[in-house]
C-alpha cells in the first residue's frame, strides 16, 4: 500500500474545515442580498467573512502548490482552482467572488471519496439555483425596467432558466444579468445531461448485474449437469463391471 504524501494528508485534514467555510461564505453572501437594509454591523461582518473565506481558500491553494511534488503538473491539473483564486484579484466584484467560491468548494467536494455522483450533481443543481437567483437579484433589483424584485422572483426565474423552460414572464435587463442568464442556461443543460447520463448508467449497471447473476446461475447449472453426467457414467460403468462378474460366476 502506497504511503500518503504530504499533499494527501493536508487535503484530508483541511477538506472538512474548508467545506464548512464554504457554507459560511454562502450564508454571508446571501444575507446582504436578502436583507440589504439589515444592521450595518452585520452587513460589514458578512463582507469581511466573504473576503476572509476566500483568503482561506487562496492560502489552501498556495500550500497545496508548495506541498506538490510536481508544481507545474499541479497547476495544470487544477485550472479551476487557479482561476477561482485569481478572479477576485482581477476584478474585485462580489459576483466574481461567488463564482470563485463555487469553483473552489466544488473542487474540494469532488475530492471527498464518500460523495457520490448523484449527491454531487443534486448539490450542484441546488447551489447553482440558489446562488444564481441571489446573484441576479443583486444585479437586477432597483434597475429601471427590471422585472425581478424579490427573492421569490429570482428563484422562479433561475429555475425556469436552468431547466431551459423560459416562460418569459421575467427576464434580466442589465448586461451582467443577461450574462448570468447565459451561464445558468449552459450550466442547466450540462447538469441535465449529467443527470440523464447518471440515470442511464444506473440502469445499465442494474441490467449488467442481473445479467451477471443469470450467467452465474447458468454456469452453475452447466457444471451441475456435467457432474450428473459424470456420475451417471460412473454408475453405468460400475453396473457393467458388476454384470460381467455375475456372468463369470455363473459360467464357473
Amino acid at each position: 500500500m502506497t504511503e500518503p504524501t504530504a499533499l494527501d494528508r493536508w487535503e484530508r485534514r483541511t477538506q472538512g474545515p474548508l467545506l464548512a467555510l464554504a457554507v459560511l461564505f454562502a450564508i454571508a453572501y446571501a444575507f446582504p442580498i436578502v436583507d440589504p437594509d439589515g444592521p450595518k454591523a452585520v452587513l460589514n461582518a458578512c463582507h469581511l467573512v466573504n473576503w476572509g473565506v476566500w483568503g482561506a481558500f487562496a492560502v489552501d491553494y498556495l500550500i497545496r502548490l508548495w506541498l506538490s511534488e510536481d508544481r507545474l503538473r499541479f497547476v495544470r491539473g487544477n485550472p479551476l482552482a487557479l482561476l477561482a483564486v485569481a478572479l477576485p484579484l482581477v476584478q474585485p466584484l462580489r459576483l466574481l467572488k461567488l463564482v470563485s467560491m463555487l469553483f473552489l468548494a466544488g473542487q474540494r467536494a469532488r475530492m471527498a471519496s464518500q460523495v457520490r455522483v448523484t449527491t454531487y450533481v443534486a448539490g450542484s443543481c441546488l447551489g447553482l439555483l440558489v446562488f444564481g437567483a441571489l446573484a441576479v437579484l443583486e444585479v437586477e433589483r432597483g434597475k429601471p425596467g427590471a422585472s425581478i424584485h424579490t427573492l421569490g422572483d429570482a428563484i422562479w426565474w433561475a429555475f425556469t432558466t436552468m431547466t431551459t423552460v423560459g416562460y418569459g414572464d421575467m427576464a434580466p435587463t442589465t448586461g451582467l444579468g443577461r450574462a448570468l442568464a447565459i451561464g445558468l442556461m449552459l450550466s442547466g443543460i450540462a447538469l441535465l445531461g449529467v443527470v440523464t447520463a447518471n440515470i442511464a448508467a444506473w440502469f445499465i449497471a442494474r441490467f449488467e448485474s442481473e445479467n451477471e447473476e443469470e450467467r452465474r446461475q447458468t454456469e452453475a447449472i452447466r457444471l451441475l449437469t456435467e457432474e450428473v453426467r459424470a456420475l451417471r457414467a460412473q454408475v453405468a460403468s460400475l453396473s457393467g463391471v458388476s454384470g460381467e462378474r455375475v456372468g463369470d460366476e455363473k459360467v464357473g
